[in-house]
């Protein structure tokens, strides 16, 4: 029926009449109707064209929406058609665009992975550990992180380009074209409530871009953070931080603290950590305590004796009443199975069962012991620091002016006695395959010393023709000295690191106490006598070694750490984020 009213050729004949037999011709326009008749038809023909055309108005807009409908998909169906048709035919060239900067990125990362970063025109150079060299572009990323007086924990970058540390350099071109050590400010923390005493850094890992730093001061208090290995790079995104020193400055959002450690009772003296699963500290409350870094539960606490007390010794700094005590220092074993300490007021050195963590041995220092090393009447007698070596083979125990060297059964077998004497501040075992008998020692007065711990003299004193006594302790030979007065420089070095970027070249790092931090490259062949050159003495021995760069803190370094950034960067994954998330975006829509 509304199919029959639509149709044009039926618009004015009356159905219904014509059903029902009706001859009577009834013309009719869409709204309105004519009859001619009698009035009892009359009323229902006007029911009947009432009727239709309510059917009529409200069968036209349902057929005509329904063609609008048919006619808006269809147009959307097309439209799709050309968009799909139209992305296929761009996808190849959008491919062959997007080849190149995956390429580049895998290859940065892979480069990474290697120890390597090469460096693009559009940032600065970045990069890790070692690598071929010959290339300008190649670079050693070094962090750097220094406590001070002043309670500053502050941490620094330093890439030096390949280049000065090989000597591969373009002479031809001018001095500020050549390359330099670029430095940049990766953190500063305001770490504790008084000085910074020591730092310790966990065992780097290539399952991990992080590293744990453990720090200790006379607050009692042992502050742990997490430091991230891979490189600084700067971010296009983020505006540059402005700066006094004229460094640049690179924030990394994964440097950050994780809490603190109260376990302690008195000033914190030592930290290390043999593995990345064990923290040993040392404090002036005679404990040496092993905390477990999964959950920083205190395991065991070695405890030392407090000693007698004998006298007043010089340079003690315990209270009237009070006896001098503490550890000083410790030592574990390459086995992680001995421990050595020396301590406060002691004229001994303790062995300690790692095992068991009790007390295993102790070792008295004997009048001849004190004598070589300068300890008379009035000093302490004490040990302020002790090391092993590579192999476990030898350890030495720093005195105040001087170092004895013990082999593994507890004999001396050679002593260190700078000249002219001065006091000792730190001292480090050359990490070296070929060299393991290099014993490093920073002095007072701003040297560097190297010494060859299996090669002794025959003079009781450097720089004498004087026999030695039978029972005397041989007398170490000075192979070389870094830095000093013949360098021009004067300010004590209160720590110092060994880095190795190949088989047989070092970066080493020196903080004075004026807030310097001077880096160094130091070769193998350096090292070797030369039969034409005279071995000096004292300030004159031979000098080795390239100062590379200097950076001002501007704080009273007291203990230094770095290590070489070996992680990936991150910033092309950071940068391709965004447009991965537009992806998925208009993913959903559709």
């Amino acid at each position: 029926m509304d199919m029959l009213l639509a149709m044009p050729g039926l618009d004015g004949v009356d159905l219904r009449a014509r059903r029902g037999g009706n001859r009577f011709a009834e013309p009719r326009s869409q709204g309105c109707c004519t009859w001619n008749g009698s009035d009892k038809l009359r009323a229902s023909r006007v029911r009947q064209c009432a009727f239709q055309n309510f059917l009529a108005a409200c069968t036209f807009p349902s057929i005509n929406l329904m063609h609008s409908t048919m006619a808006k998909r269809k147009r959307e169906n097309v439209g799709q058609a050309g968009a799909a048709k139209a992305l296929k035919m761009r996808k190849p060239a959008d491919e062959v665009s997007a080849a190149p900067k995956k390429a580049a990125v895998v290859k940065a990362k892979e480069s990474a992975t290697n120890g390597t970063v090469i460096a693009n025109k559009s940032k600065a150079p970045t990069s890790s550990g070692p690598a071929e060299a010959g290339s300008e572009t190649e670079t050693t990323t070094v962090q750097i992180i220094t406590g001070s007086y002043e309670r500053v924990l502050h941490g620094f970058a330093a890439t030096i380009p390949r280049s000065l540390t090989t000597g591969q350099q373009d002479g031809s071109k001018e001095e500020a074209q050549k390359p330099k050590v670029d430095f940049t400010d990766t953190f500063l923390f305001n770490a504790h409530a008084s000085a910074i005493r020591c730092l310790a850094l966990s065992p780097l890992s290539e399952e991990t871009s992080k590293v744990m730093l453990a720090t200790g001061s006379t607050d009692e208090r042992i502050n742990l953070y997490s430091l991230s290995t891979a490189p600084p790079v700067i971010s296009k995104s983020q505006p540059k931080l402005p700066s006094l020193n004229g460094a640049s400055i690179t924030e990394n959002p994964k440097n950050k603290e994780l809490g603190t450690l109260l376990h302690h009772a008195s000033n914190i003296t030592a930290l290390h950590f043999p593995s990345r699963s064990k923290l040993l500290s040392a404090a002036e409350d005679s404990t040496v305590a092993i905390t477990r870094t999964r959950d920083w539960t205190v395991l065991s606490t070695i405890k030392a004796p407090i000693p007698k007390p004998q006298g007043r010794p010089s340079g003690d700094t315990a209270g009237p009443g009070e006896v001098p005590s503490g550890v000083n220092d410790f030592a574990v074993h390459p086995t992680g199975k001995l421990m050595l300490s020396v301590g406060k007021g002691e004229k001994c050195m303790r062995l300690w069962n790692m095992m068991t963590a009790k007390k295993a041995g102790v070792l008295n220092f004997d009048r001849e012991i004190l004598t070589a090393v300068g300890e008379g009447r009035f000093g302490s007698g004490e040990g302020r620091r002790v090391v092993w070596d590579k192999e476990g083979e030898a350890f030495a125990v720093a005195f105040e002016r001087g170092i004895v060297v013990f082999n593994i059964d507890s004999k001396p077998t050679a002593k260190i006695a700078p000249v002219p004497r001065t006091k000792i501040h730190q001292m480090h075992y050359l990490p070296s395959e070929s060299h393991q008998s290099i014993l490093l020692v920073s002095t007072e007065d701003g040297r560097v010393l190297l010494y060859d711990t299996t090669d002794t003299l025959t003079a009781t004193n450097e720089g004498t023709t004087e026999k030695a006594n039978k029972g005397d302790i041989p007398l170490s030979k000075l192979v070389a000295q870094i830095g000093g007065p013949g360098a021009g420089i004067s300010g004590r070095v209160k720590d110092f690191e060994i880095l190795p970027i190949s088989a047989s070249i070092f970066i080493v790092i020196t903080g004075s106490s004026d807030g310097t931090i001077r880096t160094w490259s130091l070769e193998f062949k350096e090292l070797e006598a030369d039969a034409k050159t005279e071995e000096g003495t004292g300030f004159t021995a031979k000098q080795v070694g390239k100062l590379l760069g200097t950076y001002t803190t501007g704080t009273r370094v007291t203990c230094l750490k770095a290590f070489i950034m070996t992680g990936t960067p991150d910033a092309e994954e950071d940068e391709e984020m965004p447009d991965q998330e537009e992806a998925s975006s208009s993913d959903d829509s559709e």
